[in-house]
């Protein structure tokens, strides 16, 4: 199961049936789950920390030191759960000491080619990156966002579960749970009715998330207004009330 061009330092961990290919490298400490293939010319830092069942493709760089002018080589991690994809080019860095010392990617998500995962982002389960989506440092996505292609996300923006990203579009504001964003500088479009459709999303919650999205992006209202009316809103809709939740413990402004 692992080539014998492969470097593997002795003091990592690999998990039973872990595949390593030709050429790749995996560093001092890091723990790999039971099941994942491991490419070719794959390199996997030391800090880094890997559940089962997951597939890296050749070229994938992971757990390399933050691309950051302030970090200087502080005891940092990289944690992945269970049965993610990761495709050829993919670079997903560590955290930072003063970001909190992690970067996390959760469970069951497709990393396509070429896609940057930056240090101390935090991404949830389920999610999407289509070629090329890059986010910048502390960056949050919520559970079954998806990013297109070219898609890219300002440093410490935040991205709500069920969200959709359009091609090329740049974030720099936080974009609430089920938003659908697009245009080259991020506007809101609706929200993700598709996406919440093949989730099993009735019609009659999407209707109530349809309501929301109305009163915080389309009625003109301020927004402190338009907060209370969500209020009154979510007392029937537990969606509702997970988008108002989100919007409160916002730091950034919102994408609106």
């Amino acid at each position: 199961m692992i080539h014998p061009t492969a470097q593997i330092d002795p003091s990592a961990e690999l998990g039973e049936g872990v595949s390593v290919g030709a050429y790749s490298i995996v560093g001092g400490g890091v723990v790999i789950g039971a099941g994942t293939w491991i490419g070719p010319h794959v390199v996997i830092d030391a800090g880094t920390r890997i559940g089962r069942d997951n597939r890296f493709y050749q070229f994938a760089s992971v757990g390399s030191d933050p691309q950051d002018k302030k970090f200087h080589g502080e005891d940092t991690r990289l944690e992945i759960g269970d049965r993610n994809h990761i495709r050829e080019f993919v670079t997903i860095n560590r955290g930072t000491g003063a970001g909190g010392g992690i970067t996390r990617l959760g469970s069951d998500n497709w990393i396509l080619a070429y896609s940057h995962i930056a240090h101390d982002c935090q991404v949830g389960n389920h999610v999407v990156f289509s070629n090329n989506a890059t986010l910048a440092g502390h960056v949050t996505i919520g559970d079954h966002v998806i990013l297109s292609g070219f898609a890219g996300i300002h440093q410490f923006c935040r991205i709500g579960a069920h969200a959709f990203i359009g091609m090329g579009c740049l974030v720099n504001g936080d974009v609430p749970p089920f938003v659908m964003m697009a245009d080259d500088y991020g506007r809101p479009r609706g929200i993700n009715a598709e996406g919440l459709k093949r989730r099993g999303f009735t019609a009659e919650r999407i209707g109530r998330i349809k309501r929301a999205y109305r009163t915080l992006y389309v009625a003109g209202t301020p927004l402190a207004e338009a907060r209370q009316q969500l209020a009154e809103q979510a007392r029937d809709s537990e969606d509702v009330a997970a988008l108002l939740a989100f919007i409160d413990a916002g730091e950034r402004g919102l994408a609106r």
